[in-house]
């Protein structure tokens, strides 16, 4: 059985995007950068592996599910396949044309469970916070790159998450002197 990792950078606010779903207030740069590239090189796009001459290790992921809205930048800037060294998953509640190793998915949770029972590395959810909160229940492992900014307003880490609680532990945190925070969590 394998884990579903939220892997996501995240504001002091709890926001994983802007308004417009832009994500430039995040920190690229610095001294926790190390980690993306190395512990989470399998969740760089392969058009930002290429550019910096690196292949994803296939140590960590070799799926990604992520909603319509989170595909989106990518497909504006010509790229109909962010991730070709994963297994890439899709949500839309309507038809779309994707690119031949995309595989929408209009049923998400069940689509997650079905690869969580799969032999494989985790699975990766990229976004977005719809996805993320129809997918809670089905979340193992939260890491969240917290990035020392206020958003306001944008996209929450988790939409439109009914009432009910939902525990999970902190197992790891990690400070940078960029001001970026790793906090890593497993479900309680």
């Amino acid at each position: 059985m394998r884990d579903l990792v939220y892997y996501v950078a995240v504001s002091l606010d709890g926001l994983i995007a802007d308004d417009e779903g832009g994500y430039d207030a995040f920190l690229v740069e610095g001294d926790h950068a190390a980690v993306v590239l190395t512990e989470y090189a399998d969740a760089l796009p392969g058009h930002v592996l290429g550019a910096l001459g690196l292949t994803a290790p296939g140590t960590r992921f070799d799926t990604v599910v992520m909603g319509w809205e989170t595909l989106q930048p990518a497909l504006r800037a010509g790229i109909a396949s962010p991730y070709p060294h994963l297994r890439q998953y899709v949500a839309s509640r309507h038809p779309r044309p994707v690119a031949a190793d995309v595989t929408l998915t209009a049923d998400p949770v069940t689509t997650v469970r079905d690869l969580k029972c799969e032999d494989g590395l985790d699975v990766w959810l990229c976004g977005g916070g719809r996805l993320a909160g129809s997918l809670l229940a089905e979340v193992d492992r939260l890491v969240l790159k917290r990035n020392p900014v206020v958003l306001g307003s944008g996209v929450p880490l988790f939409a439109g998450v009914a009432s009910a609680a939902h525990p999970f532990s902190l197992t790891d945190v990690r400070r940078f002197d960029s001001g970026v925070v790793v906090e890593e969590y497993c479900r309680a």
